[in-house]
């Protein structure tokens, strides 16, 4: 693995809110004013939504005072606090610009009602655990504390192994006539 993904690894939550396109959602996102720290609740529809690894992102439009608001997040950014699905939407769309034209109640998604309205997360990378490398010193003398030992007897299990069948239909294939004769 190169330095910059490396890089871009550390940067990744560990789970991310699973996002569809339609859903209204409320994000908390953390606001510096000053020396202090709030938590700010923007809640809207969700009309775009972008994967990139660490650049992925999704747009919340919600109308404010009779002026439409948009706001880009990034999924990965470490001021979204938490993310709620309010309402699950139904779009056949993968992106909703066209409630950007609309107001009143044309300018949101009908609710998927048979839906369940779950926080679901999505794991992105496990936390691993990185084992201490020995260094050349040490590895020197385990290696001829090794040698001076007997190498203990290991006992050898026959492997299990499961046979798998596919079940294939085989169907006569028609053959194919020239007609160029």
């Amino acid at each position: 693995m190169d330095i910059v993904k490396s890089i871009e690894h550390e940067q990744l939550k560990n789970k991310i809110p699973d996002l569809k396109v339609g859903d209204t959602v409320r994000v908390h996102q953390k606001i510096k004013e000053g020396n202090r720290e709030r938590i700010q609740v923007f809640e809207g529809i969700i009309i775009k939504k972008q994967n990139g690894g660490v650049n992925s992102s999704f747009t919340v439009r919600k109308i404010s005072y009779g002026v439409g608001v948009e706001k880009t997040f990034l999924v990965h950014s470490p001021l979204v606090e938490k993310v709620e699905v309010v309402r699950v939407g139904k779009a056949r769309r993968a992106k909703l610009f066209y409630l950007r034209d609309r107001i009143g109640k044309s300018a949101k998604t009908k609710e998927n009602v048979t839906a369940r309205i779950e926080n679901n997360e999505i794991l992105v990378k496990e936390d691993l655990v990185e084992e201490p490398i020995a260094t050349s010193q040490e590895a020197a003398e385990a290696s001829v504390e090794n040698a001076n030992e007997e190498a203990p007897a290991v006992e050898t299990e026959t492997p299990v192994v499961e046979e798998v069948v596919d079940t294939v239909k085989e169907e006569p294939v028609e053959t194919v006539k020239d007609e160029t004769k």
